[in-house]
């Protein structure tokens, strides 16, 4: 029988501390006082120093001279910034997974979580369908580095989509993720990519009304 892998501390406060920031419980640009988080989470300053080092590698937060830790700040050029590089490497993923994976099996994974994405009943359960929905071509694209260089950018993205499904106007729809299915269906990797851009594109205004009446934490 395999053993139960424990999480460390550093691994829990790493992921407390790392939804907090994407659900926005942590405001963009707040400073991090660990005195006050040894007290709220009830542990030492060497986890929550290692945890807030680790998030600092995925862009998180900002360690600055003088001043400690704080999370991520952005503007118009930020955002502008990791949609462009995301967007990069998922065409990347879609055009190695599409020439490595079966279509239909692909088509049937996307799918699963493109339903996912219409039932979810939250913000955290739809941004999570389509972190996973885009995954998927990561994960059929046999390319270790690639998907590697995506977990790096992954929380950033998420923090974007988060801010996206909080405050768009509409609603969800069949249509969203639709064109991106007949285009696996169709074995036509540019226009997947087009799909996705599309999406991107929709909710750069939703997060860029967001950061400028809240200051974008700067």
């Amino acid at each position: 029988m395999p053993s139960i892998k424990k999480s460390s501390l550093v691994d829990q406060v790493y992921e407390t501390l790392r939804g907090d920031i994407i659900s926005l419980k942590l405001p963009l640009g707040s400073r991090l006082n660990v005195n006050e988080l040894q007290k709220e989470l009830g542990v030492s300053c060497t986890p929550i120093r290692e945890a807030i080092n680790r998030l600092q590698l995925e862009g998180l937060i900002i360690n600055e001279t003088n001043i400690g830790a704080r999370v991520l700040a952005l503007d118009a050029h930020d955002i502008e910034e990791i949609q462009q590089l995301a967007m990069t490497l998922h065409c990347a993923a879609i055009h190695l997974a599409m020439e490595r994976s079966d279509h239909a099996g692909l088509a049937e994974e996307v799918e699963k979580y493109q339903k996912e994405y219409l039932r979810a009943k939250s913000v955290q359960s739809e941004v999570a369908a389509v972190n996973q929905l885009v995954g998927v071509f990561y994960h059929r694209s046999g390319n270790r580095r690639l998907d590697k260089s995506m977990i790096s950018l992954q929380g950033q993205q998420l923090l974007l989509r988060y801010i996206f499904a909080s405050c768009r106007e509409d609603s969800r729809s069949e249509a969203d993720f639709a064109p991106l299915l007949a285009a696996l269906h169709d074995a036509d990797a540019d226009a997947v990519c087009s799909v996705l851009q599309d999406y991107t594109d929709n909710c750069a205004p939703v997060i860029l009304k967001y950061v400028r009446e809240r200051g974008g934490g700067y």
